[in-house]
């Protein structure tokens, strides 16, 4: 399936979702490393005018999945509350947060990576899977040397966050045989 189908059929299920009390209607956009989630999170952002909010910019390093998922959670009761929500990114040079993004208080905020749905506070939650194989080759193509000494910890660290809490998407769906009608589908992507 093409990003573009995808994106299709994550648009109507959105369109059955009742606005939320405060704030921007969340999609998180959900999978294991090299399952497309950023893909879909920009042709989404392109058909729509969505704000995307990346996981990557949250997670405290190498090993700070579940931290990340904790601060998500933190931000997004935030954003339920009606406040202004300034979320802190991650510098991976510096090893440190530096900096922050305002996220929107209207139209549709997207967050995406590995453990966006983990944290609540979300309205529709898109699940993306592939084969362990299919993904690896995503995301070295994608980061080669700079992810492959960490593809092990980081897979332990995806094991032990959906052991402890398991996705329950509203949509899931198999990423293995992505379409080639878009290049950003072609690169892969966490």
């Amino acid at each position: 399936m093409s990003a573009q189908a995808l994106a299709d059929r994550v648009l109507a299920a959105l369109a059955r979702v009742a606005p939320p009390p405060a704030g921007p209607p969340v999609l998180a956009v959900d999978g294991r490393s090299g399952t497309g989630k950023t893909d879909l999170a920009a042709v989404l952002a392109r058909r729509t005018g969505a704000v995307v909010a990346h996981m990557d910019d949250l997670y405290p390093g190498w090993d700070g999945l579940a931290a990340a998922v904790d601060l998500l959670g933190e931000l997004l009761a935030q954003l339920r509350g009606g406040r202004v929500v300034r979320q802190p990114v991650w510098d991976w040079q510096r090893g440190t947060y530096a900096g922050t993004v305002t996220w929107p208080t209207s139209g549709l905020l997207v967050v995406e990576g590995v453990g966006a749905g983990c944290a609540g506070g979300v309205d529709l939650l898109v699940e993306l899977t592939a084969d362990p194989a299919v993904r690896r080759a995503r995301a070295l193509a994608r980061d080669g040397q700079a992810y492959a000494p960490h593809w092990g910890r980081w897979a332990a660290q995806e094991d032990e966050l959906f052991s402890r809490r398991p996705l329950r998407p509203d949509l899931s769906v198999a990423t293995d045989d992505a379409g080639t009608d878009d290049a950003a589908t072609r690169a892969g992507c966490t």
